[in-house]
C-alpha cells in the first residue's frame, strides 16, 4: 500500500492544510464534506467556507515516512516552501 502526504488550500479563505493518508481521493472528498466524517476538525470548521483544493503531493512506501514528511512540511521551512508553490 502506498501512502501520500498532501497538501490543502482553501480557495475561498486562503487556509492551507497538511496530513497524510493512503487514499487521496477519499480524504480529500472527506475535507470537503462529501463523505460524512467529523475526524478532520480542522476543515471541518471550515465548512461552508470555500472548497478545498489539492496543490501538492508526494507518495511513499510506507505510513511512517509520509508522517516524517508531513512533519517536514508542518515546518517553517516546510511552510515556506509551500508558501511558494502556491503563490
Amino acid at each position: 500500500m502506498k501512502f501520500i502526504t498532501y497538501v490543502l488550500k482553501n480557495n475561498q479563505t486562503g487556509k492551507i492544510y497538511i496530513g497524510q493518508t493512503s487514499n487521496l481521493k477519499n480524504r480529500i472528498d472527506r475535507h470537503n464534506g462529501l463523505l460524512i466524517n467529523k475526524s478532520s476538525s480542522f476543515t471541518y470548521k471550515n465548512k461552508g467556507k470555500g472548497k478545498w483544493i489539492l496543490i501538492y503531493f508526494e507518495d511513499f512506501e510506507d505510513r511512517k515516512t509520509a508522517k516524517i514528511r508531513e512533519k517536514e512540511l508542518k515546518s517553517c521551512q516546510g511552510r515556506m516552501f509551500i508558501r511558494s508553490l502556491s503563490r
